[in-house]
């Protein structure tokens, strides 16, 4: 109850101050040093005191504070490792303060890689700046945010705003000034500094586009931003209202903790989305692309109160990615993509009884339900209306914050007949998916009705069906619909189901093709050439699955493939190549054994990315289970920053813990690793005990 009444009452004093007091304008210098994982800075705010207060409070996590002055006359303050309190010198009207600080942020700020791969990074989403920068932990405090960061002058650094100027500040330093022009909440303001190279571009109505990647994959620069001109140009005229900041990048960096993240200005992605053309086909950025754009208006532009209404960001996001991907890959697509969504949302409806209006709601109903809902008033109003209300609602919250019923005020303006209340209650308020008014908004898409005919074929005979299934494979359908053909036919033998399958391969179409490799089942030798041509397809994905098929169902081949594979690396993850050195060392044919099990040891060490070491220490460990290198490096993993790598570093040193010798073998390194590691190791050694 105490922490419940600490928490209560931070809030409470925090939504009074914004009140009382209002934070206009924030002068801020950022000198992050990787190799000690920590920021020195610097920073000036400019405030107004609205009404009489006795305390102002800055969120500063774990920080130091040095020179503080208001109005520029050095005072008392107080700080106790969450936040800057200030109790003299301002007074009603206009203030200033300045302080220096420096902190060892645990979280929020990023130092990955080393050397010439180091990269800082900063997420501020769900954690929040305020581990690096002094700043408001309340979404409702807006506040134009200027940053001058100094970087390490063989390296690019990267803000929120337009880069006013950069210039060296001494021989191993540089600075770069940006400008914002509009506030926003303080967990918007980010940077990045590594080694990138640049693209500008200009959209239709003359904002530069700034496109990032990293020296090594200039190569991949057009796959990864394909569409982004498109995108942007359509999402400004679809929403309607001019996108609001004067300048938009976009930056991957590596082991980003999400997808995406909507930085004001300055988007930050995963290093995961920089493709080649065959890695396109398999995993794009274009939705995230085009999710992280849209929130540059609904989130960064218009912010939610609190976390009870967080849909009007991720589900206005969802949706307009969803229609900018519309005008990209068509109908079909969009139509199947919310049918995938529903078939979500029906389903975790059965055990997930919380709705969209509660802080506590899934990411799949701020999300998906949040898309969906926004899908029934744009079908219900017609796009026009739609668009006209969206427009409205932005013009008027514009760098505010909003609750809900903001935004279905300017809908019922919009259209006066339509039923906001009817709508809140069954999609905002009821947990329940539904179902049959999001299915009769599917079946007005020609394909969607043609996709729910060839699923009712399930009931009948292959006899019955063979004529039909011929004909939609030889078709110009969507791939949906054949893919569902081939996971009909994943149970029938070989001999009914050959004429098919011939017929879904000829389509040419990456997607069926990939589910011939899943579901085919057995393989005959007269079918074998025609599976092996599924090996030179323009997808990792369905390489890997006939590769591991083809091993496991002609073993006299097994050097043939390995030979055919020796050369694959595979999208960022390097599963490809991964799969190649395991299999490779599992051949009794194979002589370059130490030099290939080397290199599968070397991708589990912490100069890769954590999709590439997970993969790595699976597969090492499966070929040499006490490699006390390797052993190492899994506890490495334990203290890694993104939590999904973290706990498979945990959960496999429990699962090897329950062998017998392990304990031993654990013990025997920790004189072998960092304190960090040790502390981790020696909790699970405990756990065991």
């Amino acid at each position: 109850m105490r922490s419940l009444y600490f928490l209560f009452f931070s809030f409470f004093s925090f939504a009074q101050q914004t009140t009382k007091v209002d934070f206009t304008k924030c002068h801020s210098i950022v000198a992050p040093d990787h190799h000690l994982k920590k920021v020195v800075g610097a920073v000036v705010y400019h405030f107004k005191v609205l009404q009489p207060i006795d305390t102002i409070r800055i969120d500063a996590k774990d920080m130091n504070f040095s020179k503080v002055k208001i109005n520029n006359k050095p005072v008392n303050f107080k700080s106790n490792k969450k936040e800057l309190l200030l109790f003299e010198g301002f007074k009603k009207g206009n203030n200033s303060v300045s302080f220096s600080y420096t902190a060892f942020p645990k979280q929020t700020m990023y130092f990955t890689g080393q050397g010439e791969t180091a990269q800082i990074w900063t997420q501020g989403q769900g954690k929040y700046t305020s581990h690096w920068m002094p700043s408001f932990d309340d979404v409702n405090e807006k506040v134009v945010f200027n940053l001058q960061v100094i970087s390490p002058k063989k390296f690019v650094a990267i803000a929120n705003g337009v880069l006013q100027k950069s210039m060296p500040v001494d021989q191993h330093f540089k600075s770069w000034l940006y400008q914002m022009q509009k506030p926003m909440s303080s967990y918007l303001v980010a940077l990045v500094i590594g080694d990138f190279r640049n693209k500008v571009i200009a959209s239709k109505s003359g904002i530069p586009l700034q496109f990032f990647i990293q020296p090594k994959d200039t190569a991949k620069f057009d796959v990864t931003y394909r569409y982004s001109n498109q995108i942007f140009d359509y999402l400004e005229k679809e929403i309607g209202f001019k996108y609001p900041w004067q300048v938009y990048k976009q930056i991957p960096v590596e082991d980003f903790l999400y997808a995406g993240m909507e930085n004001t200005s300055c988007t930050i992605f995963a290093q995961d989305y920089v493709v080649d053309d065959i890695g396109f086909n398999d995993r794009n950025y274009v939705n995230v692309n085009a999710h992280e754009l849209a929130h540059q208006w609904f989130g960064d532009v218009v912010t939610a109160k609190s976390g009870k209404h967080h849909w009007l960001q991720e589900g206005f996001a969802t949706y307009y990615a969803l229609l900018a991907e519309r005008a990209v890959f068509g109908d079909d697509y969009f139509y199947h993509q919310l049918y995938r969504t529903s078939l979500q949302l029906r389903n975790a409806a059965k055990t997930d009884t919380i709705p969209v209006l509660n802080e506590k709601a899934s990411s799949l109903s701020f999300y998906q339900k949040g898309a969906w809902a926004l899908h029934t008033i744009r079908e219900a109003i017609g796009p026009k209306l739609f668009q006209k209300a969206v427009k409205s609602y932005l013009k008027k919250y514009q760098f505010k914050n909003v609750e809900t019923d903001d935004f279905l005020a300017e809908i019922k303006k919009a259209a006066p007949n339509f039923d906001t209340e009817k709508f809140k209650k069954n999609w905002l308020e009821d947990y329940h998916f539904q179902t049959e008014e999001a299915n009769a908004l599917l079946r007005q898409s020609p394909f969607m009705q043609q996709l729910f005919e060839t699923q009712q074929l399930r009931k009948k005979a292959l006899t019955e069906n063979k004529q039909r299934y011929t004909e939609l494979l030889q078709s110009d359908v969507f791939y949906p619909i054949k893919t569902e053909i081939l996971y009909q036919l994943k149970d029938v033998t070989f001999a009914e189901k050959a004429e098919l399958l011939s017929l879904a391969l000829q389509t040419n179409d990456v997607k069926v093709r990939q589910a011939v490799a899943e579901f085919t089942g057995e393989i005959p030798v007269s079918f074998q050439s025609s599976y092996e041509a599924l090996l030179d397809d323009a997808s990792y994905d369905t390489r890997e699955i006939a590769f591991m098929t083809l091993w496991k169902t002609f073993p006299e081949n097994q050097a043939k493939y390995l030979e055919k594979a020796q050369h694959w690396i595979g999208g960022n993850d390097k599963s490809l190549r991964i799969m190649y050195l395991t299999f490779a060392l599992l051949s009794a044919d194979n002589q370059n054994n130490e030099s290939l099990y080397a290199e599968l040891v070397a991708y589990t060490a912490p100069t890769f990315e954590s999709s590439v070491r997970q993969n790595a220490i699976t597969n090492a460990l499966s070929i040499n289970p006490k490699d006390s290198a390797v052993l190492r490096n899994l506890v490495n993993a334990t203290v890694h920053h993104k939590w999904q790598f973290s706990k498979f570093g945990r959960d496999k040193i429990r699962q090897l813990l329950k062998k017998e010798g392990y304990a031993d073998l654990f013990q025997s390194i920790l004189p072998s690793l960092s304190e960090s590691e040790v502390i981790q190791l020696q909790k699970l050694l405990s756990e065991k005990a």
